[in-house]
């Protein structure tokens, strides 16, 4: 007994140091995200302790097209660590002890630029772009179109960065130039900003990881490699295009190094796509495990483990999260909403309603319901699980009762429609129901938008209180390559303290109703788009 109590000591000291070890060691991490950029550093419990945020400008040049400036970003970027940085320092802390950088990116938004002057060639095609559209549907006739889902996962969208890849090489001079002259660099944000921060030419920094690269359309989900059958699709000469090379998501020497600023030298050893951080962020480590993102876009991810699952319901494969070494890749199964924070950002800037999304609620808690009034916020038409391309933004059941506050609150509870149609596909590709779906991001911190998600999906909404997931997920496997944690077991307790869980408040058959209205909604809104429209290229 003596001896299992001096044991137990023991391991309370240990345990003890090990905690005053974790507060004192920190993790910068880069969030770059469609609208905004920011960069924070954790400590080792998982506490963001510094912050900076900036957002940087959209352009919309014609209908359905949405760029943003690769040098601005960048810019962005180098904004943020500079300031959360020296606010850092204020508080009595060392640069010293921050033991790496990482970096979580949007996904699928693709940038273009020359070997020889490092320099962007066009704007970055956000993810969001519709301008393929006419592409698309002339690339579904092309032999071999139905089969490139069960090679990378993606079906043939305005989505991934093959589209905007290809729409750029037939309608930009200095893009085919580069590639016919074999000096074309692509890249989706997250290898821009290595390239960048690493020096330019300098390093000649060209990787991506893994969960990145899956949302190209050119990689082979089962062996994480290019695929050559998709390249040929595409009519792409790999001899002519620079793809980067594809890296595990934690990896101590592939990112290279900041080359300048106020952390010049610190090394990068975290690299992975938004919504894979967001999982990691939430501890999603055990399939079965889900998680919902409501940024600018909403994203579902569910874990199904370390085979892919190909979805036969409207989803996407991808590549959930790959902390490399001796642990195998882990795969998700994807619902994507293009529309979610922008509808909110669409009710603020163009209905003018409110002054600022955070007062989105306010308005909706104007009324007591949609009021009959359903908004179908197919602004780039609708993503999973309909995959409706020539869909638009359409609002249905208005009469003159409908109020402000009756369109707000519907525009809120369009991405909880679509959250509960991804969670219906999920059920069959898998033939797991969820019991309890985690929450994250800027619309989670509306208390009516997650109550009314509880009451549409009809199952509890864990909503954490620190909502940085994303930055956190980042900051996890960049923690790894670095051994600040070697185990997923020591994470465990990492953002679990005082949690919010919404429960359902309607009964089953109310919630039923509604979402037989928004299916009727839905339908109604697909063929607003002239069929017969061509994409630039033709």
């Amino acid at each position: 007994m003596a001896r299992s109590a001096q044991a137990a000591s023991e391991d309370k000291q240990v345990s003890q140091q090990n905690e005053e070890n974790l507060k004192s060691w920190y993790i910068g991490s880069i969030d770059q995200g469609t609208t905004s950029t920011r960069f924070l550093i954790f400590n080792g419990l998982g506490v963001p302790v510094a912050s900076h945020q900036i957002e940087f400008k959209q352009m919309y040049p014609h209908p359905g097209w949405m760029e943003q400036d690769p040098r601005e970003i960048v810019e962005s970027v180098q904004t943020c660590i500079e300031e959360a940085t020296k606010s850092f320092t204020e508080m009595g802390n060392s640069i010293d002890s921050i033991k790496a950088i990482g970096i979580t990116s949007q996904r699928e938004t693709t940038v273009l630029w020359d070997a020889d002057t490092g320099e962007p060639l066009y704007n970055a095609i956000a993810w969001p772009d519709t301008r393929t559209q006419g592409l698309v549907r002339e690339l579904k006739g092309r032999k071999g179109a139905d089969q490139l889902q069960d090679i990378c996962g993606l079906p043939l969208s305005t989505y991934p960065s093959a589209l905007k890849l290809t729409w750029l090489l037939l309608n930009v001079k200095e893009v085919q130039q580069a590639y016919d002259a074999g000096k074309l660099m692509f890249g989706t944000i997250d290898t821009w900003l290595l390239y960048d921060l690493n020096g330019r030419k300098d390093r000649n920094l060209h990787v991506t990881d893994s969960t990145n690269a899956s949302r190209t359309m050119f990689v082979d989900l089962h062996t994480l490699e290019y695929s050559s059958e998709v390249l040929d699709f595409f009519r792409l000469d790999p001899k002519k295009i620079l793809l980067p090379r594809i890296v595990p998501c934690s990896d101590a020497e592939a990112f290279g190094s900041l080359a300048s600023g106020i952390l010049k030298g610190k090394k990068i050893t975290g690299c992975l796509g938004d919504q894979s951080a967001a999982l990691v962020g939430q501890l999603g480590f055990e399939p079965g495990m889900a998680k919902n993102t409501y940024g600018t876009g909403c994203f579902l991810l569910y874990n199904v483990g370390e085979k892919p699952v190909m979805s036969t319901h409207g989803l996407l494969a991808t590549v959930a999260y790959n902390f490399g070494g001796k642990r195998k890749p882990v795969y998700a199964l994807e619902g994507s909403i293009a529309v979610a924070g922008s509808a909110v950002k669409y009710v603020v800037n163009n209905l003018k309603f409110v002054e600022s999304s955070d007062k989105i609620s306010d308005c909706a808690a104007t009324v007591n319901d949609n009021g009959g009034c359903y908004f179908v916020t197919a602004f780039s038409g609708l993503f999973a699980p309909y995959w409706i391309d020539d869909a638009q933004g359409t609002m249905f059941g208005i009469t003159q009762y409908t109020q402000q506050g009756h369109i707000a609150r519907a525009a809120m509870e369009a991405t909880c429609f679509q959250t509960k149609a991804i969670l219906d596909a999920m059920e069959k590709d898998s033939g797991h129901k969820l019991t309890e779906l985690a929450v994250d991001g800027g619309m989670s911190n509306s208390d009516l938008c997650m109550q009314s998600q509880a009451d549409i999906i009809n199952i509890p909404v864990d909503r954490p209180v620190m909502r940085e997931t994303t930055a956190l997920g980042a900051a996890i496997v960049t923690g790894f390559a670095v051994d600040v944690w070697k185990e997923f077991e020591e994470l465990k307790e990492i953002n679990k303290e005082d949690r919010t869980i919404f429960k359902p408040r309607i009964s089953q058959e109310e919630s039923d109703k509604m979402y037989r209205r928004w299916t009727k909604a839905v339908e109604m809104s697909k063929g607003w788009l002239n069929s017969d429209s061509e994409s630039p290229s033709q």
